[in-house]
């Protein structure tokens, strides 16, 4: 037996700007939401080739009254779809991203963070 990844939380002070940001970041849409909770996830498609493998998960922004204080224990890395590293890393400091320095150094991905601080990891490839 195994488990299925389906959905990653992030705890937020407000899950309705930052829903707005990874959707933009990521294509996703809106599936739920609430005052409390956001959860968005890939548009819809059928199960053909339109959508080969499996399913991305969902993310779900929840409300705490806590802010951030540390660095992320767990980090979503994304890379380009349709261009290259550069080009994505400009188009998601346009977003509201900003840089980060978790003490990465150099490397071939780039640490930026989310509006609320979340760091996260512009990939150059497939791989870090």
């Amino acid at each position: 037996m195994t488990s299925a990844f389906t959905e990653l939380a992030i705890d937020c002070a407000d899950p309705r700007a930052l829903a707005r940001f990874w959707c933009a970041v990521l294509g996703y849409e809106v599936q739920e939401a609430d005052e409390e909770i956001v959860t968005i996830g890939a548009p819809a498609a059928a199960a053909s080739a339109d959508r080969p493998g499996p399913v991305p998960p969902v993310l779900t922004f929840a409300r705490v009254p806590e802010p951030k204080t540390v660095k992320n224990r767990v980090h979503l890395d994304v890379r380009p779809s349709d261009g290259d590293q550069d080009d994505e890393v400009r188009r998601l400091l346009g977003l509201g991203a900003r840089y980060a320095d978790v003490g990465q150094g150099a490397e071939s991905w780039v640490v930026l963070a989310d509006p609320e601080g979340n760091e996260f990891c512009v990939l150059a490839g497939r791989r870090p």
